[in-house]
């Protein structure tokens, strides 16, 4: 199966040698995209060293800035569905996400539409250095996603996450309409109410290697709030799915 990992990044120079290196030692037929937006580190610049190092098999797209979480993946999956991918993966460049799990989510993925990396199915946990109000905010803040939207998954905000190719491109990405990270809940809400089958491999969240985290409070509080966006949005999808199983 070959695989295509989609990797936006901003102020990533640090991260991506390495995580680049430790992507291409698994025994996955891997490709990468790198979608960067003009990141002033020169990050665009050394994942175009990296194309030239590994042969073609790491792509960049470059952007004109800083243009949001949502449109990096969007932009991202049109580009890898000209080509010949049969999964694509969302993740972060900070090694926040482990590549060592990637084989078992290929694994997972043959009998599923899309694999979730989760810190919140058994065998999964966040990083043991966090202080416990972090931990709590991170469970608590997937909890209260989970509650609103009804889902029956461990982990709805996580952001590692593989597909079929043929799921993504059955994706209405036109209804979408979160930016930033509820984007990521939104996207897995869609695939729940048009049926897919959605599995979950546990993970070992890591804090950030180098570089700063782009998580905040404010960013925080808008997702918590455009949640129950999203839960109205959806709600004529919602009735459609019910009667579909009546």
């Amino acid at each position: 199966m070959r695989v295509t990992i989609v990797i936006p990044t901003y102020n990533e120079a640090e991260n991506l040698p390495k995580l680049v290196s430790a992507l291409f030692s698994l025994p996955l037929d891997l490709n990468i995209l790198v979608v960067d937006d003009n990141s002033p580190d020169g990050t665009g610049q050394i994942a175009e060293r990296l194309s030239a190092e590994y042969g073609g098999r790491v792509d960049v797209l470059h952007r004109p800035g800083k243009m949001g979480l949502r449109s990096a993946y969007l932009n991202g999956f049109q580009k890898i569905f000209a080509g010949e991918s049969q999964a694509v993966v969302q993740m972060d460049a900070d090694f926040s996400h482990d590549p060592a799990v990637l084989p078992e989510m290929a694994r997972l993925l043959e009998s599923n539409d899309v694999v979730l990396g989760s810190r919140y199915v058994f065998g999964g946990s966040v990083d043991q250095k966090w202080p416990v109000w972090r931990k709590w905010l991170s469970a608590f803040g997937n909890f209260y996603a989970r509650s609103i939207l009804r889902l029956p998954f461990h982990d709805v905000t996580t952001g590692y996450r593989m597909w079929r190719i043929e799921t993504l491109k059955q994706m209405p990405f036109e209804h979408i309409q979160a930016t930033g990270y509820i984007f990521l809940v939104e996207m897995i809400y869609l695939a729940h109410c048009l049926g897919f089958k959605i599995g979950e491999a546990p993970i070992y969240f890591a804090d950030r290697r180098f570089g700063k985290s782009k998580m905040s409070f404010t960013i925080q509080i808008e997702a918590a709030i455009r949640i129950w966006q999203v839960w109205w949005n959806y709600r004529e999808l919602r009735k459609a799915g019910k009667a579909a199983r009546i």
